[in-house]
């Protein structure tokens, strides 16, 4: 199968000159499940563009565990917020499903933000998208239940895989959302009784994504539309620049 950089979305929505000059920089690279990123203990050496990996953004709760508060794939970057000034940072990046990514040495991205050119301009976009998802999933924890904030989890990163098999988890699963192991497996024994998943050992197959839908709450639709609205207002932004 033939990769390419322009599968990630964000890469995709660079204007030519400006993808022209990074994509000698890029590498394609594995992202092993469970393999860490970063960590907040020390600097970012590289930025990942997923395209078909799905990565965990995981923050400190108050308890002192740590949790997720948010997912990337191929719409976005990991390691952005370790770089912006003033962005809410998380403390740890954890590969959540397995797959491809594109990284960009660290240094090469600081000097694209210090430029001040279209480079940054999208990033800062798509860092305001991600840092409403923060939001969402911190009041998502608060509010809803742990079968709700499973089929977030799910459909989120549904949204940003290539398959409808993930290869997750309960420990994961458990850790991702702040939750104990046995509320994670009863939450999956509901959801697999429902008929909605497939859970077997380190793999959760989601049948009936419509059905998925239906059990989660309003988190996972206000997420997916500060995404979709995102990529929609690049798409206007570029067809008005080409009718120029």
């Amino acid at each position: 199968m033939t990769h390419t950089p322009t599968q990630n979305h964000l890469i995709a929505a660079l204007p030519v000159p400006d993808f022209e000059r990074l994509a000698p920089a890029l590498e394609l690279v594995p992202l092993p499940l469970g393999e860490p990123l970063f960590d907040a203990a020390s600097p970012a050496e590289h930025v990942y563009f997923p395209t078909t990996a799905v990565v965990s953004l995981l923050g400190d709760t108050a308890g002192g565990a740590l949790a997720e508060i948010a997912v990337v794939g191929n719409e976005g970057i990991v390691g952005i917020s370790q770089l912006l000034v003033g962005a809410v940072a998380p403390s740890r990046a954890v590969v959540q499903n397995a797959g491809l990514a594109y990284r960009l040495k660290a240094r090469v991205m600081q000097q694209e933000y210090n430029s001040g050119g279209p480079v940054l301009r999208l990033m800062l976009r798509y860092a305001k998208v991600l840092t409403s998802q923060m939001e969402h999933t911190a009041a998502c924890q608060r509010q809803h239940s742990v079968e709700q904030q499973l089929c977030r989890m799910l459909l989120l990163s549904l949204d940003r895989s290539p398959s409808s098999s993930l290869a997750i988890t309960q420990e994961l699963s458990a850790t991702l959302l702040g939750a104990g192991r046995e509320g994670v497996m009863q939450a999956a024994v509901s959801l697999q009784r429902a008929g909605l998943i497939s859970n077997r050992r380190g793999h959760i197959e989601v049948l009936d994504r419509s059905g998925l839908k239906m059990a989660v709450c309003g988190c996972y639709s206000a997420v997916k539309a500060e995404v979709d609205r995102l990529f929609s207002d690049i798409g206007n932004v570029h067809a008005a620049a080409l009718s120029v």
